[in-house]
């Protein structure tokens, strides 16, 4: 079995690009009774997932928001907000010239690979930008993570710094994210601030990770859950994650956080719990060993990762720090069920938006069947 580690940062790498349509976010989190001064918010994306999100919070806590990316994907979302358009490379095309002029309050940065691009943008936009976000990663921390890791654990590093490729299986990734950390930092020492997410879930997610958990007990029937009920399993919210973005503009926030929710440790028994009251009450699911999944080759699960060996603390990084900067979460359940209902909208309007990362029925049930043959008594 490969571990579910690769899968998560093959799609955090790729989960901007995807284009789609039909945007839902009016459940989004009750919004702070105080009205905050304006500010004029900047995005390099603003396309993909979170920074859609990231708008819509915005824009409705009365900020102006500017996007800068290619106009390729999903272009006709936000029609009143200012768009420049150009690339992140500033060897490509225009590169970065649309940013050569105007004035920001802060820089959200979540579409930024390698630092190269993350450190023209930052350094071009450091006179005239109060404060710079940069979107990072878990996978930015070296591994094997500690166990309850804080953001002070050791960040990955590279041979070869100025490689600008993920990789074949993209192993590059958590290094050059947190190279393009230090890169932001480089150019707005004491002005940036740097979120490493893990997990980010719910409705418009182009991943099918999550989703695949919701539509999978929707549809009943037996189905295999890996690991066990006490195993650990970190995810945050979109609309919380993007609410607290818009939080910490508002309040000049600077420093590194980990953006990993919920408030206290989620037992995976509690999410897949979640999963069966949003769902099918006719789903039953089959609780499948690690140990066992561990022989098993082709079959990969989405979310869960193995509470043993070099995947330990990968659920258990620590948030107390964004936690006491304003950072929030909604009951899991709530995003169990706006994730499935979101899913439905789209089943049949943008087939992009409703890929699912989990096995499919075939290998399922063979994993089942697997499983049973060797739990019978021996003798």
């Amino acid at each position: 079995m490969t571990v579910s580690r690769r899968e998560f940062i093959q799609w955090s790498a790729a989960a901007t690009a995807l284009a789609a349509t039909g945007l839902d976010l009016s459940a989004a989190p009750a919004k702070p009774s105080a009205k905050p001064s304006p500010k004029k918010i900047l995005i390099l994306g603003g396309t993909g997932f979170l920074g859609p999100a990231t708008i819509e919070i915005a824009q409705a806590r009365g900020h102006q928001v500017t996007m800068f990316n290619r106009g390729k994907t999903r272009p006709d979302l936000f029609p009143g907000v200012e768009k420049l358009h150009g690339d992140r490379d500033p060897k490509k095309g225009e590169g970065l010239k649309a940013l050569e002029t105007g004035t920001w309050d802060a820089v959200i940065d979540n579409s930024g690979y390698y630092p190269r691009m993350v450190g023209a943008s930052a350094a071009l936009v450091a006179p005239r930008a109060k404060q710079y976000l940069y979107i990072s990663s878990i996978s930015a921390y070296k591994e094997p993570n500690p166990e309850n890791g804080t953001e002070d654990a050791p960040l990955a590093t590279m041979a070869d710094p100025s490689q600008e490729t993920m990789g074949k299986t993209y192993e590059n990734y958590g290094a050059l994210k947190a190279l393009c950390e230090q890169a932001a930092e480089k150019a707005m020492p004491g002005r940036t601030t740097v979120i490493r997410p893990g997990y980010i879930v719910g409705p418009d997610d182009p991943t099918g990770r999550f989703t695949y958990w919701p539509v999978r007990f929707d549809k009943g029937g037996e189905l295999a859950v890996p690991g066990a009920p006490s195993d650990p399993v970190s995810i945050i919210d979109v609309r919380d994650l993007a609410a607290w973005l818009v939080h910490l503009v508002e309040q000049g926030t600077v420093g590194a956080f980990n953006a990993c929710g919920p408030a206290k440790r989620l037992p995976w028994g509690e999410l897949v719990a979640a999963f069966g009251k949003a769902g099918n009450p006719n789903a039953k699911p089959v609780w499948i060993p690690a140990d066992f999944l561990a022989k098993q080759e082709g079959i990969e699960f989405p979310i869960w990762a193995p509470f043993v060996g070099e995947t330990k603390g990968f659920h258990t990084w620590r948030n107390d720090r964004a936690v006491k900067a304003g950072l929030t979460f909604r009951p899991a359940l709530e995003t169990v069920k706006d994730t499935l209902a979101w899913y439905k909208t789209q089943e049949k309007v943008e087939k992009g938006r409703t890929r699912l990362a989990g096995p499919n029925a075939e290998a399922e049930a063979k994993l089942i069947a697997a499983w049973r043959e060797a739990s019978k008594p021996k003798g």
